[in-house]
C-alpha cells in the first residue's frame, strides 16, 4: 500500500503544509473509523496532534478545493493517453434543524420528494477508458429568491395542465398577436441555475486546458433543453443530454418540399410510431426484449441549431409493451454508439455521492458555517478520489478489492498500531511489518483471492 503522507504533501503548493499534516490525520482517522463520520468521531481516531479542537480548526479553514484535487489528480491519477469526459450533477443531504448554511427544500430522486436540507452540484472528470469518475468542482446551491419564485411558477402552471387540476387558463387566439418581434434563440437568457453552473464551469475549464482537451459536458435530462445547450455551447463544448420522450422533433426539409416551399426551415415531424427504416442503426434481441437504435439530425423549434439524435426503442416480445430514450448531442459528427456510451458514462458520477455518503460522511457532518459546510462536502467527495487511488494498489495483492475492503485494512492497521505501543518492547521492523499485514488482512472481504496465494498453488 502506497503511504498517504507523501501523496498529501505532494498538495503543499496549493495547502500549507500545516493544513497538509492535519489532513493527513484526518484522512487516516476516516479510513479507519466506524460509525458516523463527524468531527468528534474523527478527533477519536486520529492518533497523537489530531484532537478535537486541531479538527475543528482545519474545518473552519478557508481551503480552495477545486486547486487540491486537480493538483491530485494530475500528479497521481491523469492518463495523458486517455480520454475524458466532463459530467455534472447534483445532490441532496438530508438535514435537520434550521441553522445549518444554506438549508431550503430540495427534490430529492430517492425519497421522491421535497426534503429539507442541502444541496451540491458536482463536477467530474469521468475517464472513458477505466470508467471512472473523479471529483474535481463540488459548490453548494444557494438558490436566490427569483429561482424559487420560478420553481413556484412552474409548478402551478403544471397543476393547471394536469387533468382535474385548477381551471385551463383561457387558450390563445389563432394567429400571432399583433406586435410581436422575432426573438433570436441564440441570444435566451440564461436562468439563475444555468448561469451558476456556468461560472462554476468556467473555473474547472481554466484548468482543464492546461493539461487536456474535453469536448463533451454530460448532464441529465433535467438539462436537456435550449438553455442548456446554448450555456455549453459557450464553453465550447458539445453537450450530451437526454430529451423527453414525447418531444417534438422534425427532419431537414427534403429537396423536393425546399424547391415546392423555398423559405421552408422544418421538414416532417418525426413520428416515433412509424420511424423511417433509413434512420436504423442498428437492432438488438436479448432477454425477451427487442431494441431498435435509430439516429438522424433533426431540428427543434426550441434550439438554434441542428442537434444529433439517437432513439432507443426498446419493445417487450411478450407483452408488446414498447418505451423509448431520446439522447441527444450538439456535435453533429459523433456516433450511435458513442453517443449511448457516454451517456451512460454520465452515471459514474452518482457512484462518487453513493461511496461518499455510505462511507465519508457526506450524509453525517454536522457543520453549521459556511466554510464548515463547504469542506464537510468537498472533503467526503476528495475521499473518494483518494480511495480510488489507493484501491488500485490494494487490488494488486487483493483481487475485487473494494472500498469496505479499504477501510478495513487501515481499521486492522490502527488496532495493531494500538498493540504494538503496548508491548515493553518493540519488535524488529520486518516483524512489525509483518503483524501489520496480517492483522490487516483479518477483516478483508476477499482476504483469500490474495497475489501471494495465487503465486503459492501455481508454484
Amino acid at each position: 500500500m502506497p503511504s498517504i503522507l507523501p501523496a498529501l504533501l505532494a498538495l503543499t503548493p496549493v495547502l500549507p503544509e500545516t493544513t497538509c499534516r492535519q489532513l493527513h490525520r484526518i484522512v487516516v482517522a476516516m479510513l479507519a473509523m466506524t460509525g458516523r463520520i463527524t468531527q468528534l468521531g474523527i478527533s477519536r481516531w486520529t492518533d497523537k496532534g489530531g484532537s478535537y479542537r486541531t479538527v475543528q480548526r482545519f474545518f473552519h479553514t478557508e481551503i480552495d478545493w477545486l486547486a487540491v484535487k486537480w493538483l491530485f489528480f494530475t500528479r497521481f491519477v491523469y492518463d495523458q493517453n486517455g480520454t475524458y469526459l466532463l459530467a455534472g450533477d447534483e445532490t441532496v443531504v438530508t438535514k435537520s434543524g434550521k441553522h445549518t448554511y444554506g438549508l431550503d427544500r430540495f427534490f430529492s430522486s430517492l425519497c421522491e420528494r421535497a426534503v429539507p436540507g442541502l444541496a451540491v452540484f458536482s463536477m467530474a472528470l469521468i475517464h472513458v477508458g477505466n470508467r471512472k469518475a473523479y471529483s474535481l468542482s463540488n459548490e453548494q446551491v444557494i438558490r436566490t429568491e427569483e429561482e424559487k419564485q420560478e420553481a413556484k411558477q412552474r409548478k402551478q402552471q403544471r397543476a393547471k395542465q394536469k387533468p382535474g387540476g385548477k381551471a385551463n387558463t383561457p387558450k390563445k387566439p389563432r394567429g400571432r398577436p399583433k406586435g410581436s418581434k422575432n426573438k433570436q434563440k441564440a441570444d435566451l437568457p440564461l436562468s439563475a441555475e444555468l448561469l451558476r453552473m456556468q461560472a462554476q464551469a468556467k473555473k474547472v475549464m481554466a484548468l482543464l486546458k492546461q493539461r487536456m482537451a474535453v469536448s463533451y459536458f454530460v448532464l441529465d435530462g433535467h438539462f436537456g433543453h435550449a438553455g442548456a445547450c446554448q450555456m455549453v455551447r459557450q464553453l465550447d463544448l458539445h453537450l450530451i443530454s437526454k430529451m423527453r420522450a414525447d418531444a417534438a422533433l422534425y427532419l431537414r426539409p427534403t429537396p423536393l418540399q425546399k424547391q415546392t416551399t423555398p423559405q421552408r426551415k422544418y421538414g416532417d415531424r418525426l413520428d416515433f410510431a412509424q420511424m423511417p427504416e433509413v434512420l436504423l442503426c442498428s437492432t438488438q434481441t436479448a432477454d425477451g426484449y427487442n431494441t431498435l437504435i435509430y439516429r438522424a439530425v433533426c431540428l427543434h423549434k426550441h434550439f438554434d441549431r441542428p442537434l444529433n439524435v439517437v432513439i432507443l426503442q426498446r419493445t417487450h416480445l411478450a407483452s408488446g409493451r414498447r418505451g423509448q430514450v431520446i439522447l441527444f448531442s450538439s456535435d453533429l459528427f459523433l456516433g450511435a454508439d458513442a453517443l449511448i456510451d457516454y451517456y451512460r458514462l454520465r452515471f459514474q458520477i452518482e457512484f462518487t455521492f453513493r461511496d461518499a455518503k455510505q462511507h465519508f460522511g457526506l450524509e453525517d457532518f454536522m457543520s453549521l458555517k459556511k466554510t464548515s459546510v463547504q469542506n464537510a462536502m468537498s472533503l467526503s467527495l476528495f475521499m473518494v478520489n483518494l480511495s480510488s487511488y489507493l484501491l488500485d494498489s490494494l487490488r494488486s495483492q487483493v483481487m475485487g478489492a473494494g472500498i469496505s475492503d479499504l477501510k478495513s485494512w487501515y481499521r486492522g492497521q490502527h488496532y495493531a498500531s494500538a498493540l504494538l505501543k503496548l508491548l515493553p518492547q518493540n519488535p524488529e521492523a520486518i516483524i512489525c511489518e509483518q503483524i501489520l499485514e496480517q492483522i490487516g488482512r483479518l477483516g478483508l472481504i476477499h482476504s483469500s483471492s490474495t497475489k501471494a496465494a495465487r503465486q503459492k498453488m501455481a508454484a
